[in-house]
Order: structure tokens, then C-alpha cells, then sequence
């Protein structure tokens, strides 16, 4: 299938929305009051930081909701409101937050039911409208969406669409896509539809047995079992690694993605030789700007004096986890939390780890004085945060007032 040609076709059509539908500012002034946060625009204009009583919040300079998110969530309310009567379909969660997922189904937006693994769109009829999220979607999905004449509202991020490119570019040369992300999740299935030939590299480690493998071979039956779900159908490692490009998942640790791009490019080069490089590796940069920023301002954050992190956002959220990742690996008492009623008291806290695992920690916040870092994935509302941060000032008897 030419993906690249029928995206370009559908994007003509009639029944295919990427703007707005003229109610900007209404919407705007929605997501202002269910969204906004008056107490955490004051911790920005006071440097980022909030003392009430013996609590000391430090606030991550960049946090929360990033401009793609906004704009999908705006889009998602633009189109109940442009479409009031018709049935409204999302193929996925709209950003991985709960409470926005929670409005969108208060506003009779119906999600695509999972089915042993498999959507089931049986019940999406024609003229139904039908929402991708900021993730994207999948261009087999998207082609079972027109040929039932839905009308498409595609929210997908800018940069989710760059990395998109980078793989139709990819395999427009005959070149392997090797994306550095999690092969169950939406993005990387979304832009995996879109590549040729691709293997899905998890992490580093994961990388450097494909580069051992493409120095000096292998078990190519262990090869084929270790990458199962993650590769392309009919993958061959013995030839398919011969030319091979990098892109990512927009969430991933920008550290580790530009890693692996180094890993790939000294691979090639010892491979074959340096003057042949760019006949056998191709990079893009294609990492997001704003997990970038969220990132290196939580790195900023965990170098100050804390005693705990506070990391909030979707329990199923990438950018989220990675933003724990980096409080877990200096070894500061950190919580990920994608709500407030996880703070079951000043004793106990239910949480979840970077294994996926939720569990309740005792003891977890300090009876005497102490400075909380804060920050939040870019699917997190800033009102989320300040129910957070109201609730540890209160089981510290701190009160504050905004």
C-alpha cells in the first residue's frame, strides 16, 4: 500500500478535518475553567517555588500539558460542539490523562471497545464522526475509517506526523526504520503502519544486541523470537539490517534515542566504511520539543535539595514514566500519581512504579520541614497539579490561599 499517497488523498477529502471549526474561543474559555490552575500560575510567577508553613513546593520550570495536547483536547471539544447531534467515536484515549478522558465521555464521546486485543469498530456506522487522538493512528485504521464515510477529526500531533515522514522517507530508499519506542503502544503501532521494513527497539540494551547482530551475526531464530511483536512481517535480520534509519516515539528519553542514533551510525561506519555512511544510515532528528523540555527541566529540578518527587500523569502515560525514571535513577523518594485520591492520607500513598506495578508506600511524607519537587507529563491538566499540591499542604496543615 502507498501509505504516502493515500494519506494525501484522504486529507483532500471532504470528510476529513485537521482545523478547527470556528469555535476557538469558546472552547478556550471551557478549557480555561476545567483545566487552568490560579494557585500554580502563582508558583510560576514566583519563581517556582510556594513555602506554606513547613512545606516548600519546587515546581519543574516545564510541565504539563504541551501545545499537541491542547490542541487535541481543544479539537475534541470544537467537535461536540460542531457536531451536537451526531454519534462521535474516538479510536483511542484522546491524551493519557483520566479526567480528560472522563469529560470526553461526559460528553457522550464513545470509545472504540478492545476486544481480546483487537478494536472493534462494528459498531461505527457511516456519517459517524470519529476522533485520533494526539497519538495518532494507524493507516489501516484510518483507511477502514473512509471507506465507512465517517467524518475523520484528526488530532494528531505535528510531531508525531514529523516522525511519520521520517519513516516514509526511510522507505522510499529501501532503508529499515528502527524505532526507538514500545511496541504496544498506539504511537509506535501508528507509526509503524507507515514505515516498510521495521524493527521496535525498547531501550539501549535492546539496540546493542541489534548492533552486535549486524557486526558479527547470530542466532537468527533467537533474533526472530527476542523482536516477535516488534518487527515488520517477513523480517529477515540477515538482510534487512544492511541499510537501516532511525525515528522514535515522541515520548521516549531524548538521552536514550540520541544513543542509539550514535550506536546505529558507529555500527555502519565500522560495518562498512565511513565514505559509504550514508548509503547504509539514515537520522532525523525527531524528537518532540516539548517531552525534550519536560525532561531537561526535571533534570534541573532533581540536582536542587529535595526530600520526595511528586510525578503526575497517566499511569499508562510514556513522557510521564520517563520523567519518574529520571527521579528513580538518583534515588529520590519519588510517587507517580495520576490523581489526587491516590494520596490516601499523610501516611499512605498509592503509586505507580516503572515496572507498570501499583503499590501502596507508608510513610512517605516526612513530618518534619520539607521541600516537595513537582512536575507533571505533558497529558497533565494544571488543575490536576493543584489538587496535588493543596492536598499536601493540608495533610501538613499548611493552608494556603490563592
Amino acid at each position: 500500500m502507498d501509505t504516502k499517497a493515500f494519506k494525501r488523498a484522504l486529507q483532500h477529502s471532504e470528510n476529513y478535518h485537521r482545523r478547527g471549526f470556528g469555535h476557538q474561543e469558546e472552547v478556550a474559555t471551557q478549557l480555561h475553567s476545567e483545566y487552568q490552575s490560579g494557585l500554580i500560575q502563582e508558583i510560576r510567577d514566583n519563581n517556582y517555588t510556594l513555602t506554606r508553613g513547613n512545606v516548600t513546593i519546587r515546581l519543574a520550570e516545564a510541565f504539563g500539558f504541551c501545545w499537541g495536547v491542547e490542541r487535541a483536547v481543544a479539537m475534541a471539544y470544537e467537535t461536540r460542539k460542531h457536531f451536537p447531534l451526531e454519534k462521535i467515536w474516538i479510536t483511542n484515549e484522546i491524551i493519557h490523562n483520566p479526567s480528560v478522558n472522563q469529560r470526553l465521555r461526559e460528553m457522550q464521546v464513545g470509545f472504540i471497545p478492545v476486544e481480546a486485543g483487537q478494536k472493534d469498530f462494528s459498531m461505527v456506522q457511516s456519517g459517524d464522526v470519529v476522533i485520533l487522538p494526539a497519538f495518532g493512528a494507524s493507516v489501516q485504521e484510518m483507511q477502514l475509517l473512509n471507506d465507512k464515510s465517517c467524518k475523520i477529526v484528526d488530532t494528531t500531533c505535528p510531531w508525531v506526523s514529523k516522525v511519520w515522514n521520517t519513516v516514509e522517507k526511510h522507505k522510499k530508499v529501501d532503508c529499515t526504520s528502527i524505532i526507538h519506542g514500545k511496541y504496544k503502544h498506539e504511537e509506535t503501532i501508528a507509526t509503524s503502519s507507515f514505515a516498510g521494513k521495521y524493527l521496535i527497539v525498547l531501550n539501549l540494551q535492546e539496540a546493542e544486541y541489534v548492533a552486535d547482530y549486524i557486526l558479527n551475526g547470530g542466532n537468527r531464530e533467537e533474533f526472530l523470537a527476542k523482536f516477535s511483536k516488534a518487527c515488520s512481517p517477513g523480517f529477515d535480520p540477515d538482510k534487512d539490517l544492511e541499510k537501516v534509519g532511525i525515528a522514535n516515539q515522541t515520548t521516549m528519553l531524548k538521552g536514550e534515542t540520541e544513543q542509539i542514533g550514535k550506536l546505529f551510525e558507529h555500527t555502519m561506519m565500522k560495518k562498512y566504511n565511513p565514505g559509504e555512511l550514508n548509503q547504509h544510515f539514515q537520522s532525523f532528528n525527531t524528537i518532540c520539543d516539548a517531552t525534550q523540555e519536560r525532561q531537561d527541566a526535571m533534570l534541573e529540578l532533581v540536582e536542587e535539595k529535595l526530600d520526595l518527587m511528586i510525578v503526575i500523569g497517566g499511569f499508562n502515560s510514556s513522557n510521564t514514566s520517563h520523567l519518574q525514571e529520571i527521579a528513580v535513577e538518583r534515588e529520590l523518594p519519588s510517587y507517580h500519581i495520576d490523581s489526587v485520591e491516590r494520596i490516601l492520607s499523610a501516611d499512605s500513598i498509592e503509586h505507580c512504579q516503572l515496572n507498570g506495578n501499583i503499590e501502596i508506600s507508608n510513610q512517605w511524607l516526612p513530618d518534619e520541614k520539607i521541600v516537595v519537587g513537582i512536575t507533571s507529563g505533558a497529558s497533565t491538566p494544571d488543575k490536576v497539579v493543584e489538587d496535588v499540591i493543596k492536598k499536601i499542604f493540608e495533610l501538613k496543615q499548611s493552608p494556603v490561599t490563592v
